[in-house]
């Protein structure tokens, strides 16, 4: 039995400053009639994934994309076929979407879509959306408990949403009083809270998720039973086993030279680059990096940036 062909596919998750995004329904006589997807269309032969996405962007919608960045791709078989899904964000374009198609358009917004049903391949996606671009990694041990708190709650107030507990220099109880404190605090604000490798201490106190260490990562079997689970990364080889074991994002680092680790090897933009490309999860670039830096990561493929001092 010969192997299915795999058709390539660039799909745009089209992103207003408000945080909702365009879903298009596949008109009549195509397959999976009726169903919501994210705008875009076949790659034809000599194009690259984002030459598709321009020239299928101007014929769908009437629209120029003028940023787009690379972000996910995610290989999903159809009975009628195979595909893997380039996909780009698009924060910038010229013109107002129309459906050229005759197919209807619809600005939607998570947690909840007022359209239905959604392509079986695009559930990854709309979760992934549901990750903000800041990732910040908590720094109580250096500001002191009552400053990082108060930080944090001027943070949330900007609008923080996700934020890593890490402090390696606490004990597990002071670590956990720490968490419950943070809690009420991220859920007045509808962030979410995950815990650096401690899985047993998130399901404790019900935190939104886990952190694994790269030792978890390899000798884990199985996703831990919590609602987020990400890695940490710092090769290739680690956000492989990442996606495999069914996490839902991942960090990648250092990309940059740091202030904790002078003189360590980091991987800089380009390599940070190769090794994000073609992920199935989001990726978040990690090490020396300030606020100024998201776009430049965007344009190498990662979903956000994490900060540890630079978030506070």
């Amino acid at each position: 039995m010969t192997p299915q062909k795999i058709i390539g596919v660039a799909a745009a998750a089209i992103l207003r400053a408000d945080g909702s995004f365009l879903l298009a329904q596949r008109p009549a006589g195509k397959a999976y009639e009726g169903y919501w997807e994210f705008p875009g269309g076949k790659i034809e032969a000599g194009e690259t994934p984002l030459h598709a996405l321009c020239r299928e962007l101007q014929e769908e919608l009437g629209i120029a994309a003028i940023a787009a960045y690379p972000w996910l791709t995610r290989v999903f078989a159809y009975p009628h076929a195979t595909v893997r899904l380039h996909f780009f964000r698009v924060l910038a374009w010229q013109g107002e979407p129309h459906g050229h198609e005759n197919q209807q358009l619809r600005w939607q917004r998570l947690p909840h879509l007022s359209v239905t049903p959604v392509l079986p391949a695009n559930a990854p996606i709309l979760r992934a959306l549901e990750l903000p671009g800041l990732y910040a990694i908590s720094n109580a041990a250096e500001l002191g408990g009552e400053e990082f708190l108060r930080r944090l709650e001027a943070a949330l107030h900007k609008g923080l949403r996700l934020v890593q507990l890490r402090e390696k220099n606490y004990s597990r109880e002071a670590l956990r009083e720490l968490a419950l404190e943070m809690l009420p605090l991220m859920r007045q604000h509808g962030a979410r809270l995950v815990i650096n490798a401690d899985i047993a201490l998130a399901q404790e106190i019900g935190a939104d998720g886990v952190q694994l260490t790269g030792a978890q990562l390899a000798g884990l079997n199985s996703r831990p039973e919590v609602e987020w689970c990400a890695a940490s990364c710092h090769n290739a080889e680690e956000l492989r086993r990442a996606e495999e074991l069914g996490c839902d994002f991942a960090l990648l680092s250092p990309v940059l030279p740091t202030r904790s680790h002078p003189g360590a090897p980091h991987l800089g933009w380009e390599n940070f680059a190769a090794i994000a490309a073609g992920s199935s999860i989001p990726v978040y670039a990690l090490g020396g990096l300030t606020h100024d830096d998201m776009q430049a990561a965007w344009r190498r493929g990662a979903h956000g940036i994490a900060l540890l001092r630079q978030a506070w």
